[in-house]
């Protein structure tokens, strides 16, 4: 199945998504563990966050007037999922989360948040059309910044009974792997292993510092001490596009920025020798003010 999703940076207002290939986004599909690929022994597999984090929280106002809330779903697996009513992918999965949410009820919330620019009236009308079974609500910026910023659409993070974030898709998914997962959660008999994962910035960044590889930095040629002073300082250093995130942060969060690719870059060069350094050595700037999720 090829996957397409939409993406597109944190500045606000929002505006129109650019349509990628998801298929391409190799390091996030092998890091994040979202597809049920095969092991090596043969079967499916699913995979989780070991130490999943608690999922922020947030109150809300539901488009039918109802407060919407984590809390008020807690004991229940939770699917939240982030869309747009012009996003393409987010339109076509809508009956298979409509179906999962009739076939697990009593178990299973679904949360549409929506990113949309229309006004509320525009996005009734489609969840009428649409005959959505489960709360939807217009997410306001600070809900998009908790949860990374959301820069692909769509985007579902999937919370277990106790409201910790155990795993994270973006771009169009099957909905056998949402289902294997809910079914995992919930204790039912599920045709595939599990799996875990530490949490090294695809499912939140602030999580960025734990991670030994990011995308689009080549650290083959590094020693394991000059790869550690190299990853401290795409730690401590601030990416100047704009997006207010760390260098390790930035590559993870936007494999196409110039910006962070062409700084990582010239730090590896300088870490390992290849760069001969002028003058004094620059203190890295310090890092940006980003808030833990």
């Amino acid at each position: 199945m090829n996957l397409h999703f939409h993406t597109r940076r944190t500045r606000l207002p929002l505006s129109w998504l650019s349509v990628l290939c998801f298929a391409a986004g190799a390091f996030l599909l092998a890091a994040c563990g979202a597809s049920s690929a095969r092991s090596p022994q043969g079967g499916k597999v699913i995979r989780f966050v070991r130490n999943p984090d608690a999922a922020p929280e947030f109150k809300l106002d539901a488009l039918d007037g109802k407060p919407l809330s984590l809390t008020a779903a807690r004991g229940k697996v939770v699917l939240l999922n982030f869309w747009a009513t012009w996003c393409g992918p987010c339109r076509a999965e809508i009956p298979d989360l409509i179906a999962l949410q009739q076939e697990y009820k009593g178990q299973l919330q679904i949360i549409g948040l929506t990113v949309d620019d229309d006004d509320e009236s525009s996005i009734k009308q489609v969840v009428a059309e649409s005959h959505i079974n489960y709360p939807v609500a217009m997410a306001s910026p600070e809900v998009r910044l908790q949860y990374g910023g959301i820069s692909a659409l769509p985007t579902s993070f999937v919370l277990d009974a106790e409201g910790r974030v155990v795993q994270k898709h973006e771009g169009l998914r099957d909905p056998a792997l949402y289902e294997t997962e809910i079914r995992a959660l919930l204790g039912l008999p599920i045709d595939a292993r599990v799996e875990t994962f530490e949490d090294t910035g695809q499912i939140f960044l602030a999580h960025a510092d734990r991670a030994s590889e990011l995308p689009g930095v080549n650290l083959s040629r590094l020693t394991l001490q000059q790869k550690q002073v190299a990853l401290h300082k795409f730690n401590a250093e601030g990416c100047t596009c704009g997006c207010n995130f760390t260098l390790a942060q930035c590559r993870i969060y936007d494999r196409d920025c110039a910006v962070s690719k062409s700084r990582t870059e010239k730090i590896v060069a300088e870490v390992s020798g290849a760069a001969p350094r002028k003058g004094t050595p620059e203190k890295s700037p310090a890092p940006p003010n980003v808030a833990s999720p």
